[in-house]
């Protein structure tokens, strides 16, 4: 991964992460090839993603840690689906969006509060910010579960 991070002349570059959802890891491996990350306003699977600078291990941290109560040191790994010179995708654990499908306001906010006391961690700080990009994925978790499909993460510098 740290390759999707240095541009060809060896300076930092952003990194810009796109969710989305598939049925399986193999339909998830085609969405690249299938069109540029710049063009990926909604994708070839009829779900609009989202765009972000959160990395996919903040988002499953973030969660986890909020809602379901997990140590952060328990959080689950991605599992890679493909590593290509100019891009990633990965899948993330179904574990990360089914607990907020379920959940009122309260509990957005509480778990809002408690990720931004988490010490040593990546991504907002701000518990507003927080609480506002879990519900991005609040529903985009009820999108998924309406499509049948699993939580990916494009990955490119």
């Amino acid at each position: 991964m740290e390759r999707l991070r240095a541009s060809r002349n060896g300076g930092r570059v952003g990194v810009t992460y796109k969710y989305f959802g598939a049925p399986d890891g193999a339909t998830a491996a085609r969405v690249p090839i299938s069109m540029r990350p710049e063009e990926l306003g909604g994708d070839e699977l009829g779900m609009n993603g989202m765009f972000t600078k959160i990395k996919p291990e903040t988002m499953a941290a973030m969660v986890l840690t909020g809602i379901e109560g997990v140590p952060l040191h328990k959080v689950p790994p991605l599992e890679l689906v493909v590593l290509h010179p100019d891009y990633a995708v990965v899948k993330l654990p179904m574990t990360v969006v089914d607990p907020l499908r379920g959940i009122g306001e309260e509990a957005v906010g509480a778990a809002a509060f408690i990720w931004s006391t988490v010490p040593d961690r990546g991504g907002p700080r701000d518990a507003f910010n927080v609480y506002q990009l879990l519900h991005e994925w609040q529903d985009f978790s009820h999108r998924l579960h309406e499509a049948g499909h699993q939580p990916y993460c494009l990955v490119w510098p």
